[in-house]
C-alpha cells in the first residue's frame, strides 16, 4: 500500500440521516431523499449513514412513513455504497431497554433490509448494554463499530476513553467511533484523544462530531493530523450549526493534500445545489435553536435540547426562566452522576431541571425515568449518584447493579401475539415493538388506509393584506391535537391592539383574533375548573395524560401516585396532596392537561 492511499481520508456523508435530524427535525421525506441517491451513489463514499436515530420515530409519527420501507428503497437507489445506521444499544431505536430476543431480530431484519455499518451506543457508555447488539451484527456478517459519547465532566479523561475502546474491541468491534452530539471537542482535545485511541487499539477510529459550536472543522482536520482516517461530513445544504461540518468544505481542505480524499468536489457541489431546492420545502421546521453557538463549551446542551427547553416552558408561560433551566441541569447532571447528554439521558436530565425549576422546590417532584435511572434501570453513572437524591426518589429500593436486559424476559412471542393481524410480517412486530401506541395506530391506519402525513407546510392562505413582517409557521397542540398553524400577517391596529391573521390546517379561510398582552392559559379551554383547594390534583407541566391509577370511590393517602403524565418524552407521576376519597377524575388516558387544571378531585 502507498504512503498516499494508507494516509487517504475516508469520508461518511450523514445527510440522509444526522444532516436534516439536526436541522429540520427530522423531517425529511424518502421521497425527497431519492433524486440524488444517484448522484450520492457515484461519489464513493466511505458510507452514507441513512437510518436509525430518530428516523424510525419521525417516520412512524409524523411523514407516516413504513420506516422498513425507507430502508429498502434508500438500498435499491444505493446499491455501490455501504449503507449505515444509528443503533442505541439495548434501546435500538426507542426510549426504552428491550430484551435479547428484540435486539437481536431487529439487528436481523435492519441488515437483510440494507444496512452494512452499524454504529452502535449508550447513552452511558456502558458498554454492558452495547454487548448483545455488537454480537448479533457479527453474527449477520456485517460491521459491528463501538461507539463512546464524548462528554465533559470530572471523571471523563483520555483512561477512560482508552479502557473503553479497547473493551470494544475485546468485545468485537470492528470500529471505534467518539461521537460528539453536542459539539464539545475542541481542536486540541480531539488532537489527542484521537492520538490515544489510534495508539491503543487496532481498528479504525471513525470521528462524528457536530458543529453546534463551530469548532468541528478544526477537530476535523487535528483528528487527521493525529492519525484519524474516517471522519463524518454533511452536504452543505443541510450542513453547520448542529449539524456537521460541510463534506465540500472538508474535502476541499484535504484535496491536493496527503490526506486526499479521491471524492469529485463538483460531483459533491452538485448534490448540495440540489437538496438546497428541498430543504426549502421543510422552512416550517427550521429553528433559530440549531444555530452555531459557543454557549454549548459553557453549558453543555445540545442544540435540539435548546429547543426542546425553549418549548416546554414557553407553553407555562416560563420562558424567562430558561436561564434558570440552563444554570440548573449542570446541577442536575453532576447529581446523576454526569452521564453524557444525549437520547435518553438528555431528556432525563433536562425534564428534571424543569421541574425542579418551575416547581420552586429541588426534586420535589421526581420524573419516573429519573427513577428508573437511579435504580439502574439504564445501567451504571460513569460517576457515582448523589445517594440524597437516589433516596428520596426510590427510597429504601434496591439498586439493581446488573444489566438491565439480564433481567427482562424474551418479548418477541408477546408483541407479536399483541399486534396480531395488524403486523403482515417481523418488521412491523419491531414497528410496535419500538412505539407501541404510534405503532399500532400507523398500522391501524395503513390497514384502513387512513394514514395523514404531517403537512409540509400550511393550507394556502386567503389573500389578507400584509402590512407588515413575513408568514411564521409553527405547530401547535390543542387538546391533544396537532395543528400546523401559520400567521400570515399583522393587520391594523384597533384599541392599541393588533390584529393577527392565522391560518389553522384544515381551515378554509384565515381567521382574526387580537392577542392577549400576554398569554395565559384559557380556564375554560378545556372546561376543567382551576384548582383551588390541597384536593385538588393538577400538574406542574402540560403534557399528556399517559395512566390514570385511581378510580371514582378510591381511598388514598397523602402523596400517593394517582396519575402519570408525560412531557419531554419523560413520564411524571402526579401525586395527592391530601388524604381522602376520589369524588371526580376529570382526565382520561391521553387527554391533554395543563398546569393548574383540576384533574382529580380528593375529598
Amino acid at each position: 500500500m502507498s504512503e498516499t492511499s494508507a494516509s487517504r481520508v475516508h469520508v461518511t456523508d450523514v445527510v440522509l440521516r444526522d444532516g436534516h435530524q439536526s436541522l429540520i427535525a427530522t423531517r425529511l421525506r424518502t421521497d425527497d431523499m431519492l433524486p440524488v441517491c444517484s448522484d450520492l451513489d457515484a461519489i464513493g463514499f466511505h458510507s452514507l449513514e441513512v437510518w436509525g436515530g430518530a428516523t424510525f420515530d419521525a417516520c412512524v409519527r409524523f411523514l407516516k412513513e413504513d420506516p422498513w420501507e425507507r430502508l429498502h428503497r434508500l438500498k435499491a437507489a444505493l446499491p455501490h455504497t455501504p449503507l449505515q445506521m444509528l443503533l442505541r444499544g439495548q434501546n435500538l431505536v426507542g426510549y426504552r431497554h428491550y430484551a435479547d430476543d428484540v435486539v437481536t431480530r431487529f439487528v436481523a431484519r435492519a441488515a437483510e433490509g440494507g444496512i452494512d455499518i452499524f454504529r452502535i451506543f449508550d447513552a452511558l457508555n456502558d458498554l454492558r448494554n452495547l454487548e448483545t447488539a455488537i454480537g448479533a451484527v457479527k453474527s449477520v456478517g456485517k460491521h459491528a463499530q463501538g461507539t463512546l459519547c464524548y462528554t465533559v465532566s470530572p471523571v471523563h479523561d483520555l483512561d477512560m476513553y482508552v479502557a473503553d475502546a479497547k473493551r470494544l474491541v475485546e468485545m468485537g468491534a470492528d470500529s471505534i467511533a467518539i461521537k460528539d452530539m453536542a459539539g464539545l471537542l475542541t481542536p486540541y482535545a480531539t488532537y489527542d484523544l484521537m492520538g490515544a485511541l489510534i495508539e491503543a487499539v487496532d481498528v479504525p477510529v471513525h470521528l462524528h462530531a457536530h458543529a453546534t459550536s463551530g469548532l468541528a472543522s478544526q477537530c476535523h482536520l487535528k483528528a487527521v493530523e493525529a492519525g484519524c482516517r474516517y471522519i463524518d461530513t454533511c452536504s452543505a445544504a443541510f450542513a453547520g450549526g448542529t449539524s456537521h461540518p460541510a463534506t465540500e468544505t472538508m474535502v476541499a481542505a484535504f484535496q491536493g493534500t496527503q490526506y486526499d480524499t479521491g471524492l469529485d468536489l463538483e460531483s459533491i457541489q452538485k448534490v448540495g445545489d440540489k437538496l438546497r431546492d428541498v430543504r426549502r420545502k421543510y422552512a416550517a421546521f427550521e429553528s433559530e435553536y440549531t444555530q452555531e453557538n459557543i454557549s454549548v463549551q459553557l453549558n453543555q446542551i445540545p442544540g435540539g435540547m435548546m429547543s426542546n427547553l425553549a418549548h416546554q416552558l414557553k407553553e407555562q408561560n416560563a420562558l424567562s426562566r430558561i436561564q434558570d433551566v440552563f444554570e440548573e441541569i449542570p446541577r442536575v447532571r453532576a447529581e446523576l452522576g454526569y452521564p453524557p447528554l444525549v437520547t435518553p439521558t438528555s431528556q432525563i436530565v433536562g425534564s428534571q431541571a424543569v421541574i425542579n425549576v418551575l416547581m420552586g422546590s429541588r426534586y420535589k417532584s421526581i420524573t419516573n425515568e429519573v427513577k428508573r435511572y437511579l435504580s439502574g434501570g439504564y445501567g451504571q453513572p460513569p460517576a457515582p449518584v448523589d445517594e440524597a437524591i437516589r433516596h428520596r426518589a426510590i427510597g429504601n429500593q434496591l439498586v439493581e447493579e446488573g444489566r438491565p436486559a439480564d433481567h427482562m424476559d424474551s418479548e418477541m412471542p408477546r408483541l407479536t401475539e399483541d399486534i396480531g393481524d395488524l403486523a403482515k410480517n417481523e418488521d412491523d412486530v419491531l414497528t410496535y415493538a419500538m412505539f407501541p401506541d404510534i405503532g399500532r395506530d400507523f398500522l391501524v391506519g395503513r390497514r384502513d388506509g387512513t394514514l395523514m402525513p404531517e403537512l409540509l407546510s400550511p393550507p394556502q392562505q386567503s389573500q389578507r393584506p400584509m402590512t407588515e413582517g413575513t408568514p411564521t409557521e409553527f405547530v401547535i397542540d390543542v387538546h391533544g391535537e396537532s395543528y400546523e398553524v401559520q400567521i400570515t400577517g399583522v393587520g391594523s391596529n384597533t384599541s392599541g391592539k393588533r390584529q393577527v391573521y392565522l391560518t389553522l390546517d384544515g381551515m378554509p379561510e384565515s381567521v382574526v383574533f387580537e392577542p392577549r398582552d400576554s398569554y395565559r392559559p384559557d380556564p375554560q379551554a378545556s372546561g376543567r375548573a382551576q384548582a383551588s383547594s390541597p384536593g385538588h390534583v393538577t400538574t406542574a407541566m402540560p403534557g399528556n395524560i399517559v395512566d390514570v391509577l385511581v378510580v371514582e370511590g378510591d381511598l388514598v393517602e397523602a402523596g400517593q401516585p394517582v396519575l402519570i403524565t408525560e412531557a419531554m418524552k419523560m413520564e411524571t407521576e402526579v401525586h395527592a396532596r391530601q388524604s381522602g376519597v376520589v369524588r371526580a377524575i376529570h382526565v382520561v388516558r391521553g387527554d391533554r392537561v395543563t398546569p393548574g387544571e383540576v384533574l382529580i378531585e380528593i375529598d
